[in-house]
């Protein structure tokens, strides 16, 4: 009789993804686009007319109070974003909303090629609904808007020769985060995009991307996502916030994600993964971790 195995058994890691399982799922990918695109129109809902405002009144929370820096619609010549009737600020944040959703559907249709069934579209498209949905409030929140302190400040000047220019006054975090959220977008964006042109190639098949952005960290598309993730909270309730967001992210992706996909490759590439790992000692963050 053989002796029990004392050794513990590895908790396995909680994955919405079906790692090496390529096939089409077209329910699960008409309900993700489905589910993306309806955030819009709630986010603007959240932003528009006081309805953050009044989401947190409900709860007791109290409101920033009106002024003219929060409140000036802001005028930037383009008919289609000044119809939207938003402060710079919140139109900011409704843009990367747009921007995300738009990101991620061009990731589901055209540069993973993994099934991604209901069980995991649903939860994956509501978990961004609601980071969303909290910047979108808390940027009306007395304690908690990007908006609220006394620090730097941008004078931005909107308009054009026609129509009549009009001055924003946008907070510092609001810019940085903006800048971070563009940043970690294109970072996420390119990576996957560089990394789906090398499988393509059939020189490169059974290949370990090492090319392009791929050289700078081993998981380097979720080093983008924290980025863009915390910079969009940032853009809505501050530097606390943001940076919040960002670790947790990161925090997240590093322990779990890469962790299950360090455990996938390992499998699939063998050696050529080791070998990956010394070429490119950095797990998330290029030149730190």
């Amino acid at each position: 009789m053989a002796p029990p195995d004392d050794k513990p058994k590895k908790k396995q890691q909680f994955d919405l993804i079906n790692r090496g399982v390529k096939r089409p799922t077209p329910l699960g990918t008409a309900t993700f686009i489905g589910m993306r695109l309806a955030d819009l129109p709630w986010q603007y809902h959240l932003l528009h007319n006081g309805a953050a405002e009044r989401a947190l009144s409900a709860v007791g929370l109290s409101t920033l109070a009106a002024t003219a820096a929060t409140n000036t619609v802001s005028t930037t010549g383009i008919a289609l974003l000044d119809q939207l009737d938003l402060p710079l600020p919140r139109l900011l944040l409704l843009a990367m909303a747009a921007g995300s959703t738009a990101k991620q559907i061009f990731w589901l249709t055209y540069l993973s090629a993994e099934e991604f069934p209901v069980r995991a579209t649903v939860p994956v498209a509501v978990f961004n609904t609601v980071f969303n949905s909290l910047s979108a409030v808390l940027v009306a929140g007395a304690a908690t808007s990007s908006l609220v302190g006394s620090g730097p400040r941008l004078s931005l000047l909107l308009g054009d020769s026609v129509l009549p220019a009009a001055v924003s006054d946008l907070p510092l975090s609001v810019a940085v985060g903006t800048l971070l959220y563009v940043a970690g977008i294109t970072i996420e964006t390119l990576s996957e995009y560089q990394r789906k042109r090398f499988k393509q190639a059939p020189q490169n098949q059974g290949k370990v991307c090492k090319v392009g952005l791929w050289r700078w960290a081993r998981h380097v598309n979720y080093f983008g996502y924290a980025l863009w993730r915390g910079g969009y909270a940032m853009a809505g309730c501050g530097w606390v916030g943001g940076l919040l967001t960002g670790l947790w992210m990161g925090w997240d992706l590093s322990s779990r994600a890469a962790g299950i996909l360090d455990e996938y490759c390992g499998k699939r590439y063998g050696e050529q993964w080791t070998q990956f790992k010394k070429e490119v000692p950095y797990r998330i963050v290029p030149g730190l971790y």
